[in-house]
């Protein structure tokens, strides 16, 4: 089998996995499921990076197989899975299919221009533009107005904040690395969301 198989991609497969069962869920209309499962896959992306360098003399080819799993994962994760999340609340109309079309190509966009920039001098302590792994963060928490506002109002929000996250992924400004005190953080803010949204439901 081609690839690579070891506990250094499990957590990885586990993000997109998660992000396979949201988009069900959300196209069966349980949103608050298919939210929870992005902010799941959020806090799967934030372990995945740590957990592969726990493995000691990895290959190159085990270093590059790693970057580019995680990246393409990203982009269902990240990029593709709050599309058909956003599209199932009510962003199916001409204008929100077009804002969802304009937020996936500037994930893409993003996503490539990290590639090539990673390991560059300057790259290690600042992203350049907002990361598109934010979205595990930023719809969840968007999602806690399900339930308590029309889904015509929300889908409004959804409109707006998707063009907003767009326009940063590709607008150069610098966003601070947290390093090691992301593999607290993150996690922790995940299991609150999940938590409010269980909540909720």
């Amino acid at each position: 089998m081609i690839g690579f198989y070891d506990y250094t991609v499990i957590t990885s497969f586990l993000g997109i996995i998660s992000a396979v069962i949201g988009m069900t869920e959300a196209c069966n209309g349980n949103f608050l499921i298919a939210i929870i499962c992005l902010a799941f896959s959020g806090m799967c992306d934030t372990l995945d990076g740590k957990i592969a360098r726990t493995k000691k003399n990895r290959t190159d080819d085990e270093k590059a197989f790693g970057i580019q799993l995680d990246s393409l994962c990203d982009v269902v994760c990240f990029g593709v899975f709050p599309v058909v999340i956003a599209y199932n609340m009510g962003m199916n109309k001409p204008l929100g299919i077009a804002v969802l079309c304009m937020f996936l190509v500037c994930g893409v966009i993003r996503l490539a221009y990290f590639n090539i920039t990673t390991g560059k001098k300057g790259s290690m302590k600042f992203y350049n533009g907002l990361p598109v792994t934010s979205t595990a963060i930023i719809y969840p928490v968007l999602g806690l107005l399900y339930g308590f506002i029309n889904m015509q109002t929300l889908s409004i929000i959804y409109i707006i904040s998707t063009i907003i996250i767009a326009f940063l992924f590709v607008y150069r400004f610098q966003v601070q690395k947290f390093d090691k005190l992301a593999y607290i953080i993150v996690p922790i803010l995940a299991i609150v969301l999940i938590w409010m949204l269980l909540i909720i439901r």
